[in-house]
């Protein structure tokens, strides 16, 4: 349990550095923190809209994604997450969830106490600051999203998605366009194009067709990159990986 609770350190620490510049006392104290690592299975929920919030989420592997319900039970998915994003930052300041986040696939979540890391945040400007830029730039990621399912095609939307996964997971070391793993159903594909499951198969095979990309099963290989980014409007400047 000590190995497991080192490497979420360490790994939590590495993904702040991407939103800010830590000295000595900033990484030692976000060492400090408690930490409470959990194997999950696909479909666990890390947080239920309208739960009490008292801790926050280093997704340490796996998929999630983040989502809201309305009263018929339809499912919007609004961000995809993958290894290193720290889950319900969004809630530190907040009592209560206005969203929920669930696996797409078996996971590994390391748990961190949500008073433990506001305080963090006020003691280490620097932390604070980092865990700022991290909710800016998830809602940078949010109102790509509603401009994605409200006002482009179906075959820009789901080029989209998959350019957007591609690039983040390229930053997080996590696969290539040359080769990746698409861990999420077309039902959650659907979810989070407003789509129907029949409309995105159809989609994907007509990408398929124009030799953009090939797929079997989840495995998906993109053969012309620019191609496919024109098809998506896919601009990387708002996931601000670079800034």
């Amino acid at each position: 349990m000590l190995g497991q609770n080192a490497s979420a350190l360490d790994l939590l620490i590495d993904n702040l550095e991407r939103f800010g510049t830590f000295n000595a006392e900033d990484k030692d104290g976000l060492a400090a923190l408690s930490l409470q690592v959990e194997r999950v299975p696909r479909g666990f929920d890390v947080v239920h809209e309208g739960d009490p919030v008292n801790r926050c989420c280093l997704l340490m592997g796996g998929f999630a994604a983040r989502y809201k319900e309305a009263a018929s039970g339809a499912r919007q998915i609004v961000s995809f997450h993958l290894r290193g994003d720290l889950l319900d930052v969004e809630h530190l300041l907040l009592d209560f969830a206005d969203h929920s986040v669930q696996v797409m696939s078996e996971a590994t979540l390391a748990w961190i106490p949500k008073a433990e890391l506001i305080r963090l945040a006020w003691e280490r400007p620097a932390v604070g600051k980092a865990l700022w830029r991290m909710c800016l730039i998830d809602a940078s990621i949010f109102r790509e999203w509603v401009l994605n399912v409200g006002r482009r095609n179906a075959r820009t939307r789901i080029a989209h998605m998959l350019c957007e996964f591609v690039a983040r997971c390229e930053a997080a070391g996590l696969g290539t366009a040359q080769g990746f793993e698409l861990p999420m159903t077309q039902q959650q594909i659907a979810d989070a194009t407003g789509m129907t499951t029949v409309h995105v198969n159809r989609t994907l095979r007509a990408l398929d067709k124009d030799h953009a990309l090939s797929r079997s099963g989840n495995q998906f290989r993109i053969h012309d990159w620019g191609r496919l980014c024109s098809i998506g409007d896919f601009d990387p400047a708002y996931l601000h990986e670079a800034a």
